[in-house]
């Protein structure tokens, strides 16, 4: 319910009869609990990683894509600025400060399926580190089998650079001078048809409020909770999959 709605404490305690301090000590430890039972597929060592097969699981015109990439900001209370041992004052607002969505901001980076499942989910890092610089980070594309490939948006242009090796499916992006041409154009709508999946799975995570509204409690739970939400989403789209897209 907590994450779900994403009430306060206060609130929550007065549906379960219990004060504000029991209440967090018992989210934590429920937290405790699911973020021990949430792991994600290609997290795992290659051994053990579940493969894909069925015509059902593999795009028709992407045969070899393994991972969709993307990442997700939320909106997050701006941090204050600290005072160091010296008295020199320590600028904490700017690291959170997302120059794309005008506001202090937390990201994290989703690894989907084709099937809308999600395969890694990063931790949360300060929203001004670029899209690109996260997937750096993270290096998700070295775990990359050589028959896997992977489909991210313009944000991760350049990347190929960095792994010369492995397929990656992004679109054409506009230099200047250098306008896109028709067929660059029409190629980009094509590959945006099949990166839908990776936003239907975000809308899902978006239906827990916790994930959607503004993040209040402190920075650096994010991470776990940003892990349950995906493992709770993972387990819905087991039970009911989400709409196969067909781009008839």
């Amino acid at each position: 319910m907590w994450l779900k709605a994403y009430t306060t404490y206060e609130l929550l305690g007065f549906f379960y009869d219990l004060n504000k301090t029991n209440i967090e000590d018992k989210l934590n430890l429920i937290l405790d609990t699911l973020v021990s039972m949430t792991s994600f597929n290609f997290e795992r060592p290659k051994a053990d990683r579940k493969k894909l097969s069925s015509v059902e699981e593999i795009m028709d015109a992407f045969p070899d894509v393994r991972l969709i990439i993307d990442a997700k900001e939320q909106r997050v209370e701006r941090p204050k600025n600290k005072k160091d041992k010296d008295g020199n004052v320590q600028d904490l607002q700017k690291p959170y400060y997302s120059g794309k969505k005008k506001t202090h901001t937390l990201k994290n980076q989703a690894a989907i399926s084709p099937t809308g499942l999600v395969e890694h989910a990063s931790q949360s890092v300060p929203g001004s580190t670029h899209d690109l610089t996260l997937l750096r980070q993270t290096d998700l594309l070295s775990e990359l089998d050589d028959d896997e490939a992977a489909m991210m948006d313009k944000g991760y242009d350049g990347i190929a650079t960095d792994h010369p090796d492995k397929k990656l499916y992004l679109p054409f992006k506009a230099r200047r001078n250098h306008p896109l041409t028709e067929e660059q154009k029409a190629y980009n709508r094509f590959l945006a048809k099949y990166r839908i999946v990776v936003e239907h799975t975000l809308a899902q995570l978006n239906k827990f409020q916790i994930l959607a509204q503004r993040f209040r409690h402190q920075l650096t739970k994010h991470s776990v909770i940003f892990r349950i939400v995906c493992g709770l989403v993972n387990r819905r789209i087991q039970l009911r999959p989400l709409k196969q897209y067909s781009p008839a």
